[in-house]
């Protein structure tokens, strides 16, 4: 901002009228300019619409970082251009494609927006479908409805696809104190009838065996415990993480259906019980599909559960009773993709609810990314439409498999991290529940190729700078005991007359103008322009 303070008599106002006018002029041009300020090459291709020079300057001009490029001769200007490459992918004959490109390579300067067209096809998955079951003693006529409602189970999913797995597990809670009764004749049977308390089991890895899972479902006990919080983010996170010992295939919808009447425990609730090792999120299932690790680590939080929900691509459906909708709503916010619905007293509209949760999962797309903060991703599509306007928007609803639709994907640069090993980044973009991708390689333009020791422009002790600092593209970078524009000024050398350097006459780490733009500082003394007194 420039701002003039005058003091005159009205009779000299006709002289001073000419400085004014000249003054005026020169912030007008500065602040139109965004690139006048900028005194390296680095910061320079930093601003949008700058170019740097890093060889001999034309038209009598000292100005390096411009935004026009006839005072600079072609070879010496620095402009990075954004540089956009689809590489191939090589694919298994089994992969299902719905997003292309899979992955790309961008080179892109800071605050300088590139966008990529993504298109997402809509297609027929196989099914991985575990069913995951609060087995406490208020849910038993829940198992047995789930028992009956089986069979049709198996039939409902024929409906989506002929490629289809169940699997089931069940939770109770952590058993120690105060979640569980921990007297020896509780341990044992927990409540009449009961099973001994457990934290999560899974009962049957996903298989084609319908008939295997009726049977496991009808052994299944129920149990007892003491709270009303119930343990399921320690089962939800021990069926996400363990791919291997739940069953779940690479290239399935991957569906899970978490059943329960109550509540859950989140990270701290550990500490009740005198557990506060946290959650490590990893599995811990023994062979017999126990979780091993329920009295040694904390509850998952909802935001560790979450992260590893996105990582494994799983879609869940909280089948909740009517008193735990608003608690399941607001879980769902915080996890992506995850959906909720309304279950009976008896679990008796479990296959209507599935239903209805699997249509919205399988009939959208819901794009989201991985990007560091730094790094903004925006996205634009008309959904399936081709006449309606391009809006603002991650998600299309009612797609039909097979039918196409296209997002654009703007990525920018806002700025470049402090590390330069993160001026090199690896990010996805990804429809929410699905293991697939597109993975972009971006190199963010931070600095210039004449800022490194390698190139032709860049010297050490150079005698341009008075053989103390670094010539570098077309510059000097003065060594901490020097400075002055050809770092011929020594910091330890007293000035003339014993005069202290002024403020505006020191070299500046922000970039704030020297002698305010009207002069040259050499050796701590402003020197003035010719054209009128500052």
């Amino acid at each position: 901002m420039c701002v003039i303070v005058w003091s005159f008599h009205m009779d000299s106002l006709r002289s001073v009228i000419p400085i004014v006018l000249l003054f005026v002029a020169h912030c007008v041009v500065m602040q139109q300019d965004p690139c006048n300020l900028k005194q390296t090459c680095s910061a320079c291709i930093q601003e949008p619409g700058c170019f740097w020079c890093s060889g001999p300057l034309l038209n009598g001009t000292e100005q390096r970082c411009s935004q026009e490029k006839v005072n600079c001769n072609e070879n010496y200007i620095v402009d990075p251009v954004t540089n956009y490459t689809e590489l191939k992918k090589e694919n298994t004959v089994s992969d299902v494609n719905q997003i292309t490109p899979q992955e790309v390579h961008l080179s892109l300067r800071i605050n300088k927006p590139f966008n990529i067209t993504l298109k997402y096809s809509q297609a027929e998955y196989p099914v991985d479908l575990y069913y995951l079951m609060d087995l406490s003693y208020s849910m038993k006529d829940d198992k047995d409805m789930l028992q009956i409602l089986g069979r049709n189970l198996e039939e409902l999913m024929t409906k989506f696809t002929s490629d289809f797995q169940l699997g089931f597990g069940s939770f109770v809670d952590k058993i120690v104190r105060p979640y569980t009764n921990t007297l020896p004749s509780k341990m044992k049977e927990p409540c009449v009838g009961c099973r001994a308390p457990y934290g999560f089991h899974n009962h049957m890895k996903l298989s084609d065996n319908v008939t295997h899972f009726f049977l496991e479902v009808g052994d299944a006990s129920v149990s007892g415990n003491i709270d009303d919080p119930e343990g399921g983010f320690d089962a939800l996170m021990q069926t996400v993480v363990c791919s291997e010992k739940i069953g779940w295939r690479r290239n399935t919808r991957r569906l899970l259906v978490f059943s329960s009447d109550n509540g859950f425990h989140i990270a701290g609730d550990g500490k009740l019980g005198g557990i506060i090792e946290p959650n490590d999120g990893k599995c811990h299932l023994n062979e017999d599909g126990m979780y091993t690790h329920s009295a040694l680590q904390d509850y998952p939080s909802v935001s560790h559960l979450s992260h590893k929900v996105r990582e494994n691509a799983i879609n869940i459906i909280f089948a909740v009773t009517e008193p735990q909708l608003e608690a399941y709503r607001l879980l769902t916010k915080n996890i992506d993709g995850a959906k909720v619905g309304h279950l009976t007293a008896d679990s008796s509209n479990i296959l209507e609810l599935v239903e209805e949760q699997y249509k919205k999962i399988s009939s959208s797309v819901d794009m989201r990314h991985d990007a560091p903060e730094h790094i903004q991703v925006m996205y634009y599509t008309s959904c399936q439409s081709s006449s309606d306007e391009i809006r603002q928007s991650n998600k299309c609803d009612k797609l039909q498999i097979g039918e196409e639709v296209e997002f654009r994907v703007e990525i920018k640069v806002l700025h470049c991290p402090n590390n330069r090993n993160d001026w090199k980044q690896t990010f996805k973009i990804f429809p929410v529940g699905s293991q697939e991708a597109t993975l972009v390689h971006l190199e963010m333009n931070c600095d210039c190729p004449c800022e490194h020791k390698e190139d032709h422009l860049y010297k050490e002790n150079a005698e341009e700078c008075s053989s103390n600092g670094t010539y570098m593209c077309g510059v000097c970078d003065c060594n901490n005991m020097h400075f002055g524009k050809k770092c011929q000024c020594s910091s330890i050398q007293p000035l003339s007359a014993g005069i202290g350097i002024p403020s505006d006459c020191l070299p500046s780490t922000d970039n704030l103008p020297i002698c305010s733009e009207h002069g040259t500082c050499t050796c701590g003394v402003c020197q003035c322009e010719e054209a009128g007194r500052w």
